[in-house]
């Protein structure tokens, strides 16, 4: 090989590789552990998962406009409630759903506020019964 061919060769090479390098991406560090000792930690969303990766705990910033929000899901995965704030809208409050996912109460910046009668009570008093446990009643 002559050197002026090594001149045309030897730097379309290193252009190659520096292209393929680039277009491969660099990954991202993934961490693997049992336990986690923190002061602070910073990201922008929170996953809990379990093994089968069904979501019970998500945590993170609501898209359009909204601020944070946190949903909470049993263990089947169904949302159970939900703490923030709704997508357009600046306002925080508390969802509750049903067993099956379906929003059934909210509290908002004013009183509790019921989206199904199922739930509302029957007599005059429009404040939210708590029911009575023995532990409670001692």
């Amino acid at each position: 090989m002559t050197s002026r061919e090594r001149w045309t060769v030897y730097p379309l090479l290193l252009l190659a590789i520096g292209l393929a390098v680039r277009a491969a991406g660099i990954a991202e560090p993934e961490l693997v552990t049992d336990s986690l000792n923190a002061a602070q930690i910073r990201c922008r969303e929170l996953l809990v998962e379990t093994e089968d990766g069904t979501v019970l705990i998500h945590m993170g910033r609501v898209v359009n406009g909204g601020g944070g929000r946190i949903e909470i899901k049993d263990a089947s995965g169904t949302d159970t409630i939900a703490i923030g704030t709704r997508p357009g809208d600046r306002e925080g409050r508390i969802d509750y759903f049903d067993t099956d996912g379906q929003p059934a109460a909210e509290s908002g910046d004013t009183a509790l506020r019921r989206n199904t009668s199922k739930y509302a009570r029957r007599d005059s008093n429009p404040q939210p019964s708590v029911p009575k446990t023995d532990a409670l009643s001692n």
